[in-house]
């Protein structure tokens, strides 16, 4: 087996990702080709690629990560950390080609971020419990799965009676559901993240993440920019990736001086029902819940549509930890200096 590094798209090797992931049942849209070029074309980011191929060049797994960066230089390095959403894909998940991924990807990556997060979609994949043994820690993480393949009907019974009422308050309000129809509508919808993110202290990717993944998803049905409308003004958003029979919840924000319209509980009820409503849609990932037994109001707001909690966990390593020390509390100075 050949064990390769890359930090952009091998396109030596375009038709044999296709065929690789294809028939990988746990494929995801983090892996796509359309996802690594946004990546190299966002601002401070990088993607990361471990391929283990025969000699007769067919893949037989992959790590696909993205290095994020805050700043540049010095600081940049300092809130530097890889993201590998999904984790590693290997054929009949093989134990030996993940440790040699894994094996390749340390040594090109120890000294080039501070920690590796690995951020599990699948509850009990196999191949990711071996991580353990390979320098990763194992972190409880929860999410909540919504599945899109019921009646319509049962989905809107099922719900709690409140959120019934705040949706039926958004509509009386006169917010109306839609999708984001060019790029000034995107740039305004931006401005509503910055306005969310700053809020809450939280770092966003640049404007150009965006840009890119509406130009190179929305054609292809593998992304949906949905807004919500009122008076003709936008005033909320929710972008959403779908690949493989998954919506991922991916990010929102609204206008605090509209939160009586309850944009926040109309666009995840109305992007649900269209995803009912669509034959190959059959979950929907609202993305992170935080973690067990610890208050989490983004988790209150969440199970209003579901409570089917569910625990794919986190893997993390750290490369350096004196100075994952100093990130965090630097994190924790960014917070207070962007609120």
């Amino acid at each position: 087996m050949i064990y390769s590094f890359y930090t952009s798209f091998p396109e030596k090797f375009y038709a044999q990702w296709d065929n690789f992931l294809e028939n990988h049942p746990d494929r995801n849209v983090f892996y796509t080709k359309e996802m690594i070029n946004v990546y190299e074309q966002t601002p401070n980011y990088m993607p990361v690629i471990v391929l283990a191929m025969t000699p007769e060049k067919d893949i037989e797994g992959m790590l696909v990560g993205v290095v994020q960066k805050e700043f540049k230089g010095l600081l940049g390095y300092l809130s530097s950390r890889c993201i590998v959403f999904g984790g590693p894909l290997v054929k009949d998940d093989d134990s030996g080609i993940l440790g040699e991924l894994l094996k390749t990807y340390n040594a090109r990556m120890r000294n080039s971020v501070i920690y590796t997060q690995v951020r599990n979609l699948i509850v009990g994949k196999p191949s990711t419990r071996n991580l353990n043994n390979k320098g990763f820690r194992f972190h409880e993480h929860l999410n909540i799965h919504i599945d899109l393949t019921v009646n319509l009907a049962d989905f809107r019974k099922n719900l709690k009676s409140k959120l019934r009422q705040n949706v039926r308050k958004a509509e009386r309000r006169g917010l109306i559901f839609g999708e984001i129809e060019n790029t000034r509508e995107l740039m305004i919808g931006y401005e509503i993240l910055e306005e969310v993110y700053s809020k809450a202290g939280l770092p966003l990717p640049d404007y150009k993440y965006f840009e890119q993944v509406y130009k190179e998803f929305l054609a292809g049905g593998k992304a949906k920019f949905f807004k919500a409308v009122s008076n003709e003004e936008l005033v909320g958003i929710r972008f959403v990736l779908v690949y493989n029979g998954v919506v991922y919840d991916w990010y929102a924000g609204s206008r605090q001086k509209y939160y009586k319209s309850y944009p926040n509980d109309y666009l995840p009820y109305k992007i649900i029902e269209w995803g009912i409503k669509n034959e190959q849609c059959r979950m929907f990932d609202f993305g992170g819940a935080g973690k067990p037994n610890v208050p989490y109001g983004v988790r209150d707001h969440k199970l209003k549509f579901s409570n089917n909690i569910v625990e794919p966990g986190r893997f993390e390593k750290i490369h350096q930890p004196l100075l994952y020390k100093l990130a965090l509390l630097g994190l924790r100075v960014y917070k207070i200096l962007k609120k």
